[in-house]
């Protein structure tokens, strides 16, 4: 099976470009989802707990709203976060994967925005880095709700898109209409196809 990771900044259209995938058939699994799921589990509510504050508990569990308002001020907090969740999302991966095997699927696309900075891309065999123009990315933020000091605070904890095409197989540059996306989306699928076709000759 070809793991294949998609990745991005917020507001480059990584998402759009998993669902428009996810539509054509293919497996996509959100690790923003992973990790919600994983806020659940009893043993991760009590390292939060512990690590953090008691108020970011809500009857009996974890408030995303609170929690997301101390990690995103602090790098050190985000990446104590981050240490907690990051293992359970990466056995949550290979378990699905070995699930999806196990049905004769062969390729697998992980979505998720930190695929880079948490060193997850080392256990991936290709990746697709979704980029656009940075004045671009901030105005479809802006029109989401979000202010300026909010878009930079995330921007900061995530690498550059300059240097995330550089470590990518492959980049789409997502600067144009829908049509222009689904037309790139169409020669992704190609490439897709041709790594399929390599690892099934392997």
């Amino acid at each position: 099976m070809i793991k294949i990771g998609i990745t991005g900044i917020i507001g480059s259209g990584k998402t759009t470009v998993s669902n428009l995938l996810r539509n054509r058939g293919f497996i996509v699994i959100d690790l923003d989802s992973l990790a919600k799921n994983a806020l659940e589990k009893k043993e991760v509510i009590e390292k939060i707990k512990s690590e953090f504050t008691q108020d970011v508990i809500v009857n009996g569990k974890v408030s995303a709203e609170k929690l997301k308002n101390i990690v995103f001020s602090s790098k050190e907090k985000l990446k104590k976060l981050e240490d907690i969740i990051h293992p359970e999302v990466i056995k949550e991966i290979y378990l699905q994967g070995e699930i999806f095997k196990s049905k004769g699927e062969r390729i697998m696309i992980i979505d998720g925005p930190l695929i880079f900075e948490k060193g997850l891309y080392k256990e991936l065999d290709k990746i697709i880095v979704v980029s656009a123009e940075q004045g671009l990315i901030k105005e479809r933020l802006k029109q989401r709700g979000m202010d300026e000091k909010d878009i930079e605070a995330r921007m900061s904890l995530q690498i550059p898109l300059s240097e995330k095409e550089k470590l990518a197989d492959y980049v789409i540059y997502n600067n144009g209409t829908k049509k222009d996306l689904q037309t790139q989306v169409d020669l992704l699928i190609e490439r897709i196809r041709e790594w399929e076709d390599k690892d099934a000759s392997k």
